[in-house]
């Protein structure tokens, strides 16, 4: 075993996975790679967020492809030992493993590590291959080639982190150039490999309409394609592991679901990991690289990107154009740009189908909120700041209260939302009750009745103690007339056979006064 070739520090990672307390079997994805493996399709890019598993799954195909071990105890009773192609591919390569973002922490530029790669893999293959004449030792592509026609042995390429220089070096185009021809050189149209398998957090970078790199198959979080299943825990799997304890699946998909792929829902691995052995629900998203990479770019000044953000976090699902992003973290030249970067990093769920994105679960509605607040957006930060008292304040029935927490929220968002309309009363009062998505679902304009409630809050299972909420919203009209039209129309009766304590808030806004007004009122559904 050598440094790059065949290393026995992946095995040995994969090896402690195995012995996990959490342990899903994402061997399925070996059947993928070994139907594309020796063809002209095997190149194959995955990206996906942090902390979705892929050195977890590039130290497993290392293990699984690698000469420089028996895997076999491990995989023998996977899903990977019923294919056919099992046995073809079991421990029958070698493997140059390439983790770019270790290699780059010890070498600071980019020629420096390519030069490091190509002197540490020439030395662990002339150790491999001591009856081997190479024509040009010093020669990485000839030595590769040289093995190849020597001895009929391919390469199974796995390079984990491919995308952290355009991370960490995203200013350095030159450097990024070098990189990807390197690349380039080294993989495409070269008989000696046999599978190349990337991973990293972007796609792969492009130069105009032309990528160094156009032979790669990609699968993103914005086009999983047939590895849907292989982004993250599927529905499935994440509910085996609350079976049978004292954990609620209902809660784990509040706090982590959201991501759908092909109607395969898709949950954050690590999350899941954390909750099943803290035995505890909670925010599990480190604040490190991609946490200041949300922060950087809602700070940006693109038009509309504040409005959409905004809406995001209070009204649901915004439609963007995914075609034109460079992928890289330093070419944006619109909002779309960088909600589409959010939705590589994790942050924003994609639907291919309506082109929309969305803010996922709880635990990332929680990193908005903490990114808004960190990013000092005028008065919105202060609003999610008071939304806590705001929900006291509503179930104390403190009509005034509510009235003047609105009022200031309007007065302190005028910088970035345009006040002239019931939608951005909504967005103000979204943002005033954001705290409530603790406790509460939260449905909007929902059909009830003879019309629509335009905000519905239903206890959680664990809050059944709350009182449900209704809330009215009025332009031009009077807060009296809100609860007057809940009531006229019934509006209570329809709440999806919710039993219990109900409160009716109705808010208006009197746009020429430019004055809110509220009253709260309180009844029982039996």
């Amino acid at each position: 075993m050598g440094i790059l070739l065949n290393p026995s520090s992946i095995i040995f990672d994969f090896e402690a996975s195995q012995r996990s307390i959490v342990n899903i079997d994402k061997s399925g994805l070996i059947s993928h790679l070994n139907k594309v493996a020796g063809t002209s399709d095997r190149y194959i890019c995955i990206s996906r967020p942090r902390r979705f598993g892929k050195t977890w799954a590039a130290s497993m195909l290392s293990a699984y492809y690698s000469k420089g071990c028996d895997a076999r105890k491990f995989f023998e009773r996977a899903r990977i030992s019923l294919d056919p192609s099992f046995e073809t591919h079991l421990n029958r390569f070698d493997v140059v493993f390439l983790n770019i973002q270790n290699i780059l922490t010890e070498h600071a530029k980019v020629k420096l590590m390519i030069s490091s790669i190509k002197k540490t893999l020439l030395e662990d293959l002339r150790a491999a291959y001591p009856e081997v004449k190479f024509r040009k030792p010093s020669n990485l592509i000839q030595t590769l080639t040289d093995i190849k026609e020597s001895t009929g042995n391919g390469f199974v390429f796995i390079i984990d982190e491919w995308d952290c220089i355009f991370r960490v070096l995203k200013n350095d185009f030159a450097g990024q150039r070098i990189y990807l021809d390197f690349l380039r050189s080294l993989l495409k149209n070269q008989g000696y490999v046999h599978l190349a398998y990337m991973t990293g957090i972007l796609p792969i970078k492009k130069y105009g309409t032309h990528s160094a790199l156009n032979m790669f198959y990609e699968f993103s979080m914005a086009n999983p394609g047939d590895y849907a299943e292989f982004t993250g825990f599927t529905e499935k799997e994440v509910e085996s592991l609350f079976s049978g304890s004292n954990m609620s699946f209902e809660l784990a998909k509040y706090w982590y679901d959201g991501f759908v792929f092909n109607n395969v829902h898709i949950y954050n691995p690590l999350s899941i990991v954390k909750a099943v052995i803290t035995n505890s629900f909670e925010n599990y998203w480190n604040q490190t690289e991609t946490f200041e990479a949300l922060k950087m770019p809602i700070s940006l000044n693109f038009d509309g990107l504040k409005d959409a953000i905004l809406r995001l976090m209070t009204q649901g699902p915004v439609k963007i154009n995914t075609t034109k992003f460079q992928n890289d973290m330093a070419s944006f030249s619109s909002a779309d740009d960088v909600l589409t970067l959010l939705v590589h990093l994790g942050y924003l769920a994609f639907n291919k189908t309506t082109s929309e994105v969305s803010i996922p679960n709880n635990e990332i509605r929680e990193e908005f909120k903490n990114a808004v607040e960190s990013a000092k957006w005028a008065g919105v930060s202060r609003l999610l700041l008071a939304s806590e008292q705001l929900l006291n304040d509503t179930w104390s029935l403190n009509a005034l209260k509510i009235k003047d927490a609105i009022q200031a929220g309007h007065n302190e968002s005028t910088s970035i939302l345009k006040y002239n309309d019931e939608n951005s009363l909504c967005c103000v009062v979204s943002l005033a009750y954001y705290t409530a998505n603790e406790y509460y679902i939260i449905f909007r304009e929902l059909a009830s009745g003879k019309g629509f409630i335009d905000m519905l809050f239903l206890p959680k299972p664990q809050h059944y103690e709350k009182p449900a909420l209704i809330v009215e919203l009025k332009w031009n009209k009077s807060a009296k007339g809100a609860i007057d039209q809940v009531k006229s129309k019934n509006y209570p009766q329809k709440i999806l056979q919710y039993t219990g304590k109900i409160l009716l808030v109705g808010i208006n806004y009197d746009s020429v006064a430019k004055e809110h007004s509220c009253i709260v009122e309180e009844l029982i559904k039996i």
